[in-house]
């Protein structure tokens, strides 16, 4: 059996340091691991693209530890919280393929979860991708989406003491769209929606008129989406952390195009869109995030934003062959909305929960 070792990385100022090495080895373990998981390349990330993620600190603090077989990264942890967040971590193991079953997924666990106890944490969070396999199903408690009972990673987290909350599904758009399509799709959603919402769209940082509206939306993203059982705290943005945001993300040569509507009467925003763009035309377009706020729901919005923002993406950065979005299975609305525009379902994953010092949950664990 091959020994292995983990470290805590520090994340590097710049990759033109010398000990940014580690860090693009982390990186490429992350990408071998999603490639296995979705069976694509499509959701392979570069170094630059997350270093800037990587060093907003202040507002979203992260820790990363790498394990090394013979000197070499094979695998990496995150343990990701919230400022002024008491209750709650988020963890991530990815394990390259070919250093799976040695034991190290379960070293950075147990690390991870250390991390968190020793902060107070009273809860973690784990997503994981999950292939689909034969036999029998493991449904959430929303009764939502499966994920096969017998996956690896299902039996790994049923052993730890996870409990599957949440089954997300992860959609594709093939690009490019009929322009005339796109532009009757948004004639019908904007007469629905009515005189009293209005489109606005832009690239990279939001102007300053909207930034306090902005705000709110990316709060209340962290309230208005559904999080099941997962219990996902409110995660609050200020304009301060809006701006240092949106610098960091300058330094990515990733471009953001954003779509908003305002809500006339109030002068407010009411919704918005984000697809973030790589700078290579033979990569995928990842959808972020989109909301519309509760008050202002039943509109034809969410149809309004995505169509709008689809045309800003194709007028202004065309021949990127997909957009790729995750939308939690119990959110029917926005589903729906997808498909009508063309997404299909592309792969799935799970949303898991450990409260920490809880009794083991009352499961079978498959063999494997």
């Amino acid at each position: 059996m091959d020994e292995f070792t983990i470290d805590e990385l520090t994340i590097p100022a710049s990759l033109d340091v010398p000990d940014a090495d580690d860090f693009r080895a982390t990186v490429a373990v992350r990408n071998a691991c999603e490639r296995d998981g979705y069976g694509t390349d499509e959701l392979s990330y570069s170094a630059e693209e997350l270093l800037p993620g990587w060093q907003n600190v202040e507002h979203e603090p992260k820790r990363l530890l790498a394990a090394r077989v013979r000197g070499e990264i094979v695998a990496r942890g995150i343990y990701e919280t919230q400022p002024n967040e008491t209750e709650s971590a988020w963890l991530q193991v990815q394990v390259h393929p070919d250093y799976r079953g040695l034991g190290i997924g379960t070293a950075l666990s147990d690390r991870l979860e250390d991390l968190a106890a020793e902060a107070g944490k009273r809860k973690v969070i784990v997503y994981a991708v999950s292939k689909q396999g034969p036999g029998e199903r493991l449904e959430p408690p929303t009764g939502f989406g499966s994920v096969p009972l017998g996956n690896p990673e299902v039996r790994f987290l049923l052993g730890r003491g996870y409990t599957l909350e949440q089954v997300e599904r992860g959609s594709r758009l093939p690009l490019p769209i009929e322009e005339r399509a796109l532009e009757e799709r948004l004639a019908s959603a904007s007469a629905a929606s009515g005189a009293d919402y209005r489109l606005h769209t832009w690239t990279d940082r939001t102007p300053e008129r909207w930034r306090e509206d902005m705000a709110l939306l990316f709060t209340r993203m962290s309230t208005d989406a559904p999080t099941a059982g997962l219990e996902e705290p409110e995660d609050i943005w200020t304009v301060e952390r809006l701006v240092a945001t949106e610098e960091k993300e300058e330094q990515s040569p990733r471009t953001a195009l954003a779509a908003a509507v305002e809500h006339v009467p109030s002068g407010r925003l009411a919704g918005f869109t984000i697809l973030s763009v790589p700078a290579e035309l033979d990569r995928p377009v990842s959808q972020e995030d989109t909301l519309v706020l509760r008050e202002h729901r039943g509109k034809r919005l969410g149809m309004l934003l995505k169509v709008a923002n689809l045309l800003h993406l194709q007028r202004e950065r065309p021949g990127h062959p997909s957009v790729l979005t995750f939308n939690a299975e119990e959110n029917r609305h926005m589903l729906s909305v997808n498909e009508a525009v063309g997404f299909a379902p592309m792969a799935y994953e799970g949303g898991w929960k450990k409260v920490l010092d809880a009794p083991p949950p009352d499961v079978v664990v498959p063999e494997a």
